[in-house]
């Protein structure tokens, strides 16, 4: 075998190994969710969905969530409705969220998801939450209380102003 076979069949054996290793970049679960975003911007695409249709797959994702998921998504569902009527309801990344002019806005992520051992409800950039130069724009929930629910009615209705 010649010095240039023997370097053609090195490098296809090092490409294939390549292949056959999997990927340390993303979790399967984040891979999951990227596969699920692009399906959502595609149906969203093809139908320019309005917002009736949005809050209808958002109640169905939402009712595809294990408890205690489940009761939070629906809780901060009726929450948002009521405090910034003006966010449209729409999936994202596979997740509950709220959008301004086609901008999330917040957002939930059950614990299931990603098998954490809390869900959190989140802030994206477009949301106007600014104090200084530090402010938080993600929360960690078990559970809801009348407290925690004024909380987040009053970051919403902050975020959407």
């Amino acid at each position: 075998m010649s010095q240039s076979e023997k370097k053609v069949t090195q490098e296809s054996t090092k490409s294939t190994a390549a292949i056959n290793k999997k990927s340390k970049g993303f979790s399967d679960e984040e891979r999951a969710a990227m596969k699920e975003r692009a399906k959502e911007q595609k149906a969203e695409a093809r139908a320019n969905k309005n917002k009736a249709e949005g809050e209808s797959d958002v109640l169905a994702k939402i009712a595809e969530m294990p408890e205690p998921d489940r009761a939070l998504g629906e809780r901060l569902h009726a929450i948002i409705k009521a405090s910034a009527p003006a966010l449209s309801p729409k999936l994202w990344y596979g997740m509950p969220a709220y959008a301004k002019d086609d901008k999330v806005v917040c957002f939930f992520q059950p614990a299931h998801k990603f098998k954490t051992r809390y869900a959190t409800f989140g802030f994206n950039d477009s949301a106007n939450l600014d104090e200084g130069t530090l402010w938080p724009v993600a929360f960690a929930l078990k559970e809801l209380t009348a407290a925690e629910e004024a909380k987040i009615a009053a970051l919403v209705k902050k975020a959407v102003s």
